[in-house]
């Protein structure tokens, strides 16, 4: 699985567990705001880019830039998102941002149950402080998009296989998941095989581990050097996310 997917896959995964919701001065984890969430699924695939300088909408530009991205704004049409790729982010630098999961689709922390940036209750409250919907022009100010070849090992090391207090949280927040659990932990499992090239069936991602999930789990995991029992526990969650 490439960066980009890796980072789609991860911020999935926070969208779909309602576990995390919308709050800016608790931002950075279990809840976010609009740009630490993209910020953070970057570094949860190893892309530095927080320590690069990125915080806020305001200097995500200049700081994933640094980390091996590439302004596409003009290979895409802003009205519609065609041309748009899994992992591109759309950055409008005064105010908001979202991750691009497929062409057509983004994924976004919004506002919080409230309709306010502050103030509301830990988690998701409402199933839409963090999630997928489809594509919208903000509008954006410039649509950046990671470069898998070009590294940001020019300017910053990436950090490879190791997982950050951050990502081990948002790892030990999600349930462990056999054949037959259903709900969305399993609908995030099922996007992050498919992200891999592991067909779940041609039900796809509809939250319920059956044998066609079953089986792609067990192959993934058997790929990966792990226990082929089928079980998705924190190890399997690690690989399957962080790539």
């Amino acid at each position: 699985m490439s960066k980009a997917q890796g980072a789609v896959a991860w911020a999935v995964a926070i969208a779909n567990n309602p576990a995390h919701g919308y709050d800016q001065q608790n931002r950075w984890g279990p809840d976010y705001d609009c740009s630490s969430l993209v910020i953070s699924a970057w570094e949860a695939v190893g892309v530095s880019v927080r320590e690069a300088g990125a915080s806020y909408t305001g200097n995500m530009r200049k700081a994933f830039l640094a980390c091996g991205f590439r302004d596409v704004t003009v290979e895409v049409d802003l009205a519609s998102g065609r041309g748009m790729q899994p992992g591109d982010v759309l950055l409008n630098e005064a105010s908001h941002t979202a991750l691009v999961v497929t062409e057509g689709r983004i994924v976004a922390a919004r506002l919080n149950e409230r309709g306010q940036t502050v103030g509301g209750v830990p988690g998701d409250q409402t199933g839409k402080e963090i999630c997928q919907q489809s594509y919208y022009n903000y509008p954006w100010s410039c649509v950046l998009r990671y470069q898998e070849r070009a590294a940001a090992a020019d300017h910053f090391a990436d950090s490879g296989n190791k997982v950050s207090d951050q990502q081990e949280t948002v790892i030990r927040g999600l349930p462990t998941l056999s054949r037959g659990s259903k709900g969305w932990a399993v609908r995030s499992a099922q996007g992050a095989l498919i992200a891999h090239g592991y067909s779940c069936g041609p039900d796809g991602t509809d939250g319920d581990l059956g044998y066609n999930t079953w089986n792609a789990l067990v192959r993934f995991q058997g790929d990966r050097g792990l226990l082929r029992d089928g079980i998705l526990g924190d190890e399997t969650w690690t690989r399957l996310l962080l790539g």
